[in-house]
């Protein structure tokens, strides 16, 4: 079952092991060119409440840390990124042929950067539609819109209104949202990529919850894409204690109180702008490469 104690984590694969068997909860994981690929479907609501997040299916690639990476080894990550993120557009009822893509947090904190330094990477091709048909026939098999919507304390505007702006002057088919994530264990910073088809709820894993981000407020289906950048001080604390044989059952209760009602705040590896610059560089040239021409197929 997952921690209660340590609640600071956006990643379903950390709310369950792997030898836990919970009832509407399903996990399958294989190995594709060195990335392993977890999924975990969870498909009813007692496996919801038993994991902490919402039914639905969240799929978690997990590889070297990126700032470890030569640039050329970036290129096998997204293109296994973008095979699933066609794997998602399979299930969907047709095609999209019009997407929009936005990248959460604020650009001015390199951690939370993630989100919007992925749309500046990306290549908008709506317009291309409009101005030059051949030429976006010859590149694109959908149009893609972008944006980043910033955070409200620089806009005064929760993301989700500005979302959904732009999901009625656009009218996307589909809403790529990507966003950078907290995770429990130091180990998934900058070596993991989530996609779920739950949306995503800005400045949640930070304790700063915005309003959702998915199908229910858009009205349009919202695949999810974060990697983890920031870990809480709890989890510090609680892998000191997991590095000294010290189990969960083992910690004092009055430092357990400490841990879960005092104050905590987040930090992210060193090499920060480095995971950032890799991070968006990687999710950037999935989604670029997911929608370019040839990438459906026949059909």
């Amino acid at each position: 079952m997952f921690e209660t104690v340590f609640p600071h984590t956006d990643l379903a694969c950390e709310r369950l092991t792997a030898d836990t068997t919970l009832e509407g909860v399903e996990l399958t994981e294989e190995e594709r060119e060195g990335c392993r690929i977890s999924r975990l479907n969870v498909t009813s609501r007692e496996g919801a409440e038993a994991i902490g997040k919402p039914e639905g299916s969240y799929v978690t690639m997990s590889f070297s840390p990126l700032y470890e990476l030569h640039e050329g080894e970036l290129a096998p990550l997204a293109g296994i990124l973008s095979e699933l993120i066609l794997e998602f557009c399979e299930r969907l009822p047709r095609r999209p042929r019009s997407v929009l893509a936005v990248g959460l947090g604020n650009r001015a904190m390199t951690a939370d950067a993630v989100g919007p330094e992925s749309i500046r990477a990306m290549t908008a091709t709506r317009h291309l539609r409009i101005e030059d048909p051949e030429l976006f026939a010859k590149y694109s098999e959908a149009e893609l819109s972008l944006l980043a919507p910033g955070v409200m304390g620089e806009t005064g505007i929760e993301a989700v209104e500005l979302v959904a702006g732009a999901v009625k002057a656009a009218a996307p088919e589909l809403v790529i949202a990507v966003d950078a994530l907290a995770a429990r264990s130091v180990t998934r910073l900058a070596t993991t990529v989530q996609l779920s088809d739950t949306g995503i709820r800005p400045g949640s894993g930070v304790g700063n919850s915005r309003r959702a981000i998915d199908r229910e407020t858009l009205g349009v289906p919202v695949l999810a894409i974060g990697i983890p950048t920031v870990v809480s001080s709890h989890t510090l604390v609680y892998d000191a204690f997991r590095q000294a044989g010290i189990a969960d059952g083992e910690i004092p209760d009055r430092l357990r109180e400490l841990l879960s009602e005092g104050a905590s705040f987040f930090v992210s590896p060193r090499e920060s702008d480095t995971v950032t610059e890799r991070a968006a560089q990687l999710v950037a040239n999935a989604v670029n490469s997911s929608f370019s021409a040839g990438f459906f197929g026949e059909g």
